[in-house]
């Protein structure tokens, strides 16, 4: 599962940073997202759209080290890699942890879609989305838009073209999901030369992506666990905005 370790490095960091024995309370495999409940806060993760694998610890995530499950975020195995999304997030993604980081760093907290957040400085310029997100049509309207996408849609481009994409793009946009199938690595490497924003509540709110090539966050905070987690569990989609988590942006200052 390891591999190459420079391939593995933002995912040993995140599994390496989470300093704590708690334990996992419950954890949710619905239709859309999975989610694991910690003894603080709950962590959320696309639900695999490929494979047929299931979950290895089926049975067994309830009472597992946090720390444990997260280390499944290097899996292959999709529906593995979820589940230890969600754990780091449930870690990592805790309100009062983010606050403490967010203050320490002196950043201002954006309540918006990453794109509004975007608009004023992309009109005009090459951007590229990783990721089918909704309402790019309003975005295609002001800026040179290249959306790559793992099952196109009309107008799409295939996700093998970020390799040209992407070293030509002014503003990168990538879904969080890529950290689940092991595509980021690679497309953080090609957009070296691009202001880059990691979108979506798969998204693990950790200040050290801004020593890897990312200049915005934008990810969900939970802020009612227990009704989060209820909807996951009855096949919500993305119910939960608004309904006990909240669609937050950080920046770095630096960029």
């Amino acid at each position: 599962m390891n591999g190459n370790t420079r391939f593995w490095t933002i995912y040993n960091a995140l599994v390496d940073t989470i300093v704590s024995d708690e334990r996992i309370r419950s954890f949710a495999a619905g239709i859309n997202w999975f989610s694991v409940r910690g003894e603080h806060a709950l962590g959320l993760a696309m639900a695999p759209a490929e494979g047929y694998s299931a979950v290895s610890l089926a049975g067994q995530v309830a009472g597992t080290r946090l720390s444990e499950a997260a280390q499944l975020c290097k899996s292959w195995n999709w529906p593995d890699a979820s589940l230890g999304m969600a754990a780091l997030n449930a870690y990592h993604n805790e309100p009062r942890r983010v606050a403490e980081w967010v203050a320490k760093a002196g950043l201002k907290e954006h309540e918006c879609n990453v794109f509004d957040q975007l608009a004023p400085r992309i009109k005009g310029k090459k951007v590229a989305v990783i990721g089918h997100f909704h309402g790019l049509d309003a975005v295609a309207n002001i800026c040179e838009l290249t959306i790559l996408e793992r099952k196109p849609q009309r107008g799409d481009m295939p996700d093998p073209a970020c390799e040209v994409v992407l070293p030509q793009s002014d503003y990168v946009v990538i879904t969080g999901t890529t950290m689940l199938n092991k595509t980021l690595p690679r497309l953080l490497e090609l957009s070296k030369g691009a202001y880059v924003a990691l979108a979506g509540p798969s998204v693990t709110l950790w200040p050290g992506w801004f020593e890897h090539g990312v200049s915005m966050l934008a990810g969900v905070l939970v802020e009612t666990p227990d009704k989060v987690h209820q909807l996951v569990q009855e096949g919500g989609a993305q119910a939960f905005f608004g309904n006990g988590a909240r669609m937050v942006i950080y920046e770095n200052p630096c960029a």
